[in-house]
């Protein structure tokens, strides 16, 4: 890795009309394209985040390492998640010669123990991926003008509307999502093609990785039905606004 590219500075915010041309633009073409539109339009200004979890965030490490884009990727600590998640975030960082940034809470789960009672996430999970997940993105994505996640419209009926690019208010910059319009088939077949290292979990009844405690290997339903058990809740947060 190691090829430079121009930086042109984003406006503020992308008009609607202007995003819908991109995204029919870029629906007739490979997530490689869009890629590769978004590090040359952004460059230092395009964040990648990856939760070494799920395969589809393995897939857009490896498309950006073959690709050659000096991609700065963000890895959310929540200090919660499974040893294998921890494992090939290490085993990614070797292979691919990235540096990987660690966004890790305010509070240790020691101190979120003492300021919020323990065992915080069975009890209000969304404060807890609040504190844990929420703001750390909010922080890491201040430098950024772009956000590329490895999200797709068929992981869950919160995702079924994603668009390949869309403006978040929440974070005001534009998200990109090059894999929105791909299923587990591709995603796999890509995969087994570029033998694409993923979450050994993955192979044992786990469909989607968050948080050990949130986290169950369960049979049917859609991937995330794994997921905060118990609870209507779906997503941890950072991809809501």
């Amino acid at each position: 890795m190691g090829r430079s590219i121009e930086y042109e500075k984003l406006t503020p915010a992308w008009a609607e009309a202007e995003l819908q041309q991109l995204n029919e633009l870029f629906r007739k073409r490979s997530p490689e394209a869009l890629l590769e539109w978004a590090a040359r339009r952004f460059g230092e200004k395009l964040v990648l985040t990856c939760s070494f979890g799920g395969p589809s965030g393995m897939v857009l490490l490896d498309m950006v390492a073959r690709l050659g884009y000096e991609t700065p990727i963000v890895f959310l600590d929540t200090g919660l998640l499974f040893p294998e998640t921890y494992a090939l975030a290490e085993a990614a960082a070797q292979r691919y010669g990235l540096t990987i940034e660690y966004r890790r809470p305010a509070l240790t789960i020691e101190q979120q123990d003492r300021q919020e009672g323990p065992q915080l996430y069975a009890r209000d999970p969304d404060r807890c991926c609040g504190i844990r997940k929420v703001a750390p993105l909010a922080e890491a994505l201040r430098p950024y003008d772009a956000w590329m996640t490895g999200l797709r419209r068929d992981q869950s009926a919160t995702r079924a509307g994603v668009e390949l690019l869309q403006w978040s208010t929440r974070y005001e910059l534009l998200k990109i999502n090059p894999l929105a319009f791909w299923g587990e088939r591709e995603i796999w077949s890509y995969i087994y093609t570029y033998d694409v290292p993923y979450n050994p979990l993955l192979d044992q009844g786990y469909r989607s990785l968050g948080c050990v405690p949130c986290t169950l290997a369960i049979d049917g339903g859609d991937p995330r039905a794994g997921r905060w058990v118990g609870f209507a809740k779906t997503e941890c947060g950072i991809h809501l606004g």
